[in-house]
């Protein structure tokens, strides 16, 4: 494990005036001072474990940009902007893509309707990229020619799950450096293996919820990563593959006990955070995160 860099909005503004998925309802009200004490907890408890944390000023009238996974996706210090399909959270994006650009990033204006890391999830040197709800394929072709990887198309069928990072977590190698067996298997050594999860050996993990996939992509992430976990139903309705990893911890819904059982038995540390009324919007913990890879792409 090294040290990881993560971007996130307080949720100030943070409410359920609309509804564009099927987490969100207007008419149950939304405790905001207990959205905001439950995002501080999260904040804390990445920065407990040693990583940085920059936040974005949050905007009035942008109560989803609290979903700071959604807002780009940065890979190897190039930063590609967000383009969402719901007009309610199209400001996020120029939002995200200002503060990028501000701190002296690389930037790209996306041209196709992506909706940032919570589509594009970066698996070892390839990028795991979902589609169905929000992101389109064309997206995903401009993503490859931005980064120069190779990007796997994963189609979502269960609206429940209408981004990736709903339906799949990357336990190793999301930090966006090459791995050995990147793009074919997951090795079967585990984080036990070396202190804080170190020295882990070659390959990428990853953890997913089967149902939520079309039958050729379920088929797709059998071929790419034959000793996955496999998620059962009552975790990933409680968004428990909405998780956050550094590669040892996995940051992640406390509910989410089946899926927190089978990351223990591999070697991986669950570190449970409540984010119940971020819930509401549709999001958990990765919902709230966007991790920042840097490279040598980055201006001084």
């Amino acid at each position: 494990m090294h040290p990881r860099h993560y971007l996130m909005c307080r949720p100030t503004y943070f409410t359920v005036s609309y509804e564009i998925n099927p987490w969100m309802d207007r008419s149950r009200p939304v405790d905001t001072p207990l959205a905001v004490a439950q995002w501080e907890r999260l904040r804390d408890t990445f920065r407990d474990l040693g990583h940085t944390v920059d936040t974005i000023d949050p905007v009035p009238g942008l109560p989803d940009m609290v979903y700071a996974a959604n807002g780009a996706t940065v890979v190897d210090g190039l930063v590609y902007s967000a383009r969402f399909h719901h007009a309610e959270r199209g400001p996020e994006g120029p939002a995200y893509l200002k503060w990028f650009a501000d701190h002296g990033y690389v930037t790209h204006l996306a041209e196709h309707v992506n909706e940032g890391e919570g589509d594009l999830l970066v698996a070892g040197d390839v990028v795991l990229a979902g589609t169905g709800f929000r992101t389109t394929r064309a997206a995903h072709a401009e993503a490859a020619a931005l980064w120069g990887r190779e990007v796997v198309t994963l189609e979502l069928v269960d609206p429940r799950f209408y981004h990736l990072d709903t339906a799949l977590t990357v336990l190793r190698g999301n930090d966006g450096g090459p791995a050995a067996g990147t793009g074919t298997t997951s090795a079967r050594s585990t984080p036990a293996d070396a202190h804080a999860g170190e020295a882990l050996g070659a390959g990428v993990d990853v953890v997913y919820y089967p149902a939520a996939f079309s039958p050729a992509s379920q088929e797709v992430l059998r071929e790419r990563f034959p000793d996955a976990l496999h998620a059962k139903e009552e975790d990933a309705v409680v968004l428990g593959l909405n998780a956050v990893s550094d590669g040892h911890h996995v940051v992640l819904n406390p509910r989410a006990e089946h899926v927190a059982g089978a990351l223990r038995e591999r070697g991986y540390e669950p570190v449970p955070v409540e984010t119940s009324e971020l819930l509401r919007g549709g999001g958990g913990a990765k919902c709230c995160t966007l991790e920042i890879r840097p490279s040598a792409h980055r201006r001084p």
